[in-house]
């Protein structure tokens, strides 16, 4: 019998990020829950192994570099390898966030854990994902980051926080670049957009459902060989940057 995958996903104890964690559990594959929240952590794994996926905890603060490290080594020292990381941990910041009114704080503790943080986990998971026969990477992304869709006259994106819109414009130029940088690796790292999903980052107000915002990242963690790299998509195909 072969090695069942290993996927590591971050901000799994609610939400996309559960989604994502139930949808690649329901593969057959071994699936970590990465989370801050000790409680919502252990409930999100007894909750997924109640369904039959094989899950574990995996302590994680994307934002520390400390926990980040530890959840490395355990990843290693328990479980012996990683296949698939999706970077979905993401806050949204305080209110208010017009350009105007924006505390400078807020873009940095927005950034710390949207951007940075997904660097930070990317780098201490690529010794364990450059062992894999498949690797991929997804980060978790949205179409408010795309600055073509923002500046196409006739497209309305609404009012979106700006340190939140930035971090995903942020993230998408990161994406870009790893995929560059890692294009003669068998590493695809690829950006995805989960759609307007109700979840509490959007107070509930989202048209689409959890599991239907965690699709696209299932997609891309389950890419072939042969698929897109550093790339930015939707349920619909690629999404302009």
């Amino acid at each position: 019998m072969s090695e069942p995958t290993i996927a590591l996903v971050t901000g799994a104890n609610k939400g996309i990020g559960y989604e994502i964690a139930a949808g690649l559990g329901a593969l057959g594959w071994r699936v970590g829950v990465g989370a801050r929240d000790r409680q919502r952590r252990e409930a999100a794994v007894e909750k997924l192994r109640a369904a039959g996926t094989d899950a574990f905890a995996v302590p994680l603060d994307v934002a520390d570099d400390a926990s980040v490290a530890a959840a490395a080594d355990l990843i290693a020292d328990q479980v012996g390898g990683l296949d698939v990381l999706v970077n979905n941990a993401a806050i949204g910041g305080a209110l208010p966030q017009t350009p105007t009114t924006v505390d400078p704080a807020t873009v940095r503790a927005v950034v710390e854990t949207n951007v940075i943080g997904v660097v930070r986990v990317t780098n201490a998971m690529l010794p364990l994902l450059r062992g894999s026969a498949s690797p991929r990477i997804v980060n978790m992304s949205s179409s408010v980051g795309s600055l073509a869709l923002h500046t196409t006259p006739g497209i309305d994106m609404g009012p979106i926080p700006v340190a939140y819109l930035a971090s995903k414009t942020f993230l998408n130029a990161v994406t870009i670049q790893y995929g560059k940088e890692l294009s003669d690796t068998k590493i695809l790292i690829n950006s995805a957009c989960p759609g307007f999903t109700a979840t509490d980052l959007t107070d509930f107000r989202g048209a689409r459902t959890p599991r239907q915002g965690a699709a696209i990242a299932i997609h891309l963690a389950t890419l072939p060989d042969d698929g897109p790299t550093g790339g930015f998509f939707d349920d619909a195909g690629p999404v302009p940057w």
